[in-house]
């Protein structure tokens, strides 16, 4: 017991160590990235550079995040292929431990940050995510912004020489339709000019249809009028990309954002993606280390180290592009959100699982 203790102490110390290294360099050369295209959007801008390099931080969290699968497969890869060069792995193997042993240490270790990961370091990225979507929008963009809260749903929009705050209790999208309509109106400078109540407001091409409505202008007496509009760029998909991304939610606090969302008639598919993807996240990371394992096995036995390095990554760049495609999918609605965010995981991890027994039994 002490020495199978020892042992995988030891393996996963060195699994943690390489994990550790290559998410570091990993998120280091993404920063760089990242920051060098932010510099290129802000050039006819006067945003600072230490604010350039502000938003870049904040943007860290979630690009780390989408590497994690490819930060896992080289990791575990590297550490295999140490482990065999050394010849560490082949006495381990001839004393009669198997791949599944083995793999254990490297398993807990990918399981512990996984969950860490979801339910700590995911939250702590959602606030820094919506810290650069708030800056990207007041340095770099100028785009609407679409707000949920539990009273209902909050709209800016702007013009020249005025902006606008629109709220509803509830929200029809064919077409769109705000009902109730409040519209808060104010100068450039914020300073407070009236509102407008009416029982709803329509979304037509460049202008939102409102009738019924009563006008009252700051000092001046409610006035009722049938039938205005409103100028207006935003279209429905507009609106719906410029909804608080899911990405800005944290994992504790999605579930309510997607119970709000179908209460005032929105559609929450790709909040219960994200949800689903945390979920399934720790899946598809074993899956990678499955993955790992059945093509260092084959490093071990056959040589072509570079081959077979080759053919892992790409394996697992199948896997992730596979993802992304169901991901799409599920936002579009064209598969259900359980299936096109647990599918590829759990195909990988099967499929990774086979080619690993084949490998060490077949």
């Amino acid at each position: 017991m002490i020495q199978h203790w020892t042992l995988n102490r030891y393996l996963g110390r060195q699994y943690l160590m390489w994990f550790a290294l290559f998410l570091s360099a990993l998120a280091g050369i993404i920063f760089l990235f990242e920051v060098a295209e932010l510099l290129r959007r802000a050039a006819d801008s006067d945003t600072s550079f230490v604010m350039v390099l502000k938003m870049g931080i904040y943007k860290l969290p979630e690009t780390v995040e989408r590497i994690l699968p490819f930060v896992v497969l080289f990791a575990a890869m590297f550490t295999f292929w140490r482990l065999t060069r050394s010849q560490e792995l082949v006495i381990v193997r001839a004393a009669g431990v198997s791949a599944w042993q083995f793999l254990m240490p490297a398993l807990a270790v990918t399981l512990l940050f996984s969950f860490f990961n979801v339910t700590v370091i995911n939250p702590i990225g959602a606030v820094f995510n919506a810290r650069y979507k708030a800056l990207e929008s007041r340095y770099l963009q100028h785009a609407p912004t679409l707000e949920l809260t539990g009273a209902g749903l909050w709209l800016r929009q702007r013009d020249d020489d005025r902006h606008y705050l629109l709220h509803a209790d509830h929200v029809e999208t064919q077409p769109l339709t705000l009902t109730p309509l409040i519209v808060f109106m104010f100068d450039n400078n914020d300073h407070y000019l009236g509102r407008i109540d009416a029982p709803k407001g329509v979304l037509q091409n460049g202008f939102w249809d409102i009738d019924d409505a009563w006008l009252n202008l700051d000092q001046k007496p409610p006035e009722h009028v049938n039938h205005t509009t409103l100028s207006t760029t935003l279209t429905l998909d507009k609106i719906q990309e410029s909804m608080a991304p899911p990405n800005t939610i944290s994992f504790w606090e999605l579930p309510g954002f997607i119970r709000a969302l179908r209460a005032i008639g929105l559609p929450p598919a790709r909040h219960e993606l994200e949800f689903q993807g945390l979920l399934s996240q720790p899946v598809l990371l074993c899956a990678m280390v499955f993955l790992a394992a059945a093509f260092s096995l084959r490093m071990s036995r056959r040589g072509g180290i570079m081959t077979i390095i080759i053919a892992g990554v790409v394996a697992g760049s199948t896997v992730f592009v596979l993802g992304n495609v169901a991901n799409a999918l599920g936002i579009n609605q064209r598969l259900p959100v359980i299936l096109a965010a647990w599918a590829i995981p759990v195909a990988a991890l099967t499929l990774a699982n086979a080619a690993l027994l084949y490998m060490e039994d077949g």
